[in-house]
């Protein structure tokens, strides 16, 4: 018997306004855990920039393919949110049982889940690709060297005499455009559900295409916080992370009922009801 797809739901442009107020409501219950996650995203950050800074041609597409795989980077925030959701106390053995989880086995009817795991090696090869991608296209059509953030400035995005940033820009939406739409729910949709991995990103694309205006405004939201925490020396990316992270779980809430699927086994946490 074929298992029942999950429902897709509309919402309005409001909602995702929502997703924010209800993800700092979740920092608000987990606290330095949910920084945590941020300070580990800044401080990643930081040894990009130690390892890049003479190369910023390369540093751009690193940070902007960073941005690719961090759906499957938030995986334990999302985690955390469905804790609070149940009435329990989120600490660092969920955390850790969270990214174990494809491990477990024996008593759990789930087994072994490579899911989450393929998902994230996928969204690593996107990422890979759009770093060297980005790494060649500046590196080959910029009239000088890209080795510092002021050239970078100077020669690419304020350059009159070619397109070059306009190219790099419109290069990077067409390639972010179609992972925005596979990773938007599936993540939290795969946490939760026993669910194949394609039916979960076909139901990503599913959400995203039903609801445009509101999916565009959200992708935007996302690329506004996270340029301002990069543009605030990395500081604000503590902050950022987390409140996306437990925000998309709440989008993957209020657009999916996957209520019809079997339950994922969640790990064992504190406190639960």
């Amino acid at each position: 018997m074929k298992p029942a797809a999950p429902v897709i739901r509309t919402i309005n442009l409001q909602q995702p306004l929502r997703w924010l107020a209800l993800g700092w409501r979740d920092i608000a219950h987990c606290g330095w855990l949910s920084f945590a996650h941020g300070l580990a995203l800044a401080l990643f950050g930081v040894v990009l920039l130690a390892v890049a800074r003479n190369h910023f041609w390369l540093l751009a597409g690193a940070f902007s393919g960073f941005l690719v795989v961090a759906p499957i980077l938030a995986t334990s925030l999302y985690c955390m949110s469905r804790s609070v959701e149940g009435g329990g106390r989120p600490g660092w053995r969920l955390v850790w049982q969270t990214w174990l989880s494809w491990r477990r086995h024996g008593s759990s009817r789930d087994g072994k889940d490579w899911r989450l795991v393929q998902f994230g090696l996928l969204l690593g090869l996107a990422g890979t690709g759009w770093v060297l991608t980005s790494a060649a296209l500046i590196t080959y059509l910029s009239p000088v060297p890209i080795e510092k953030p002021l050239d970078f400035l100077r020669h690419v995005v304020a350059a009159h005499d070619n397109w070059l940033f306009e190219i790099w820009l419109a290069l990077g939406g067409l390639m972010a455009a179609p992972i925005f739409a596979s990773s938007a729910i599936a993540i939290p949709l795969l946490l939760d559900r026993r669910i194949g991995l394609l039916q979960a990103v076909v139901t990503s694309w599913e959400a995203v295409l039903a609801n445009p205006g509101p999916m565009a405004w959200w992708a935007t939201l996302i690329m506004g916080f996270t340029l301002l925490g990069l543009c605030s020396a990395l500081l604000g990316l503590i902050a950022v992370m987390p409140m996306l992270g437990h925000a998309t779980w709440h989008a993957y809430r209020d657009l999916v009922d996957a209520s019809a699927l079997p339950e994922r086994t969640a790990p064992r946490q504190e406190g639960a009801r």
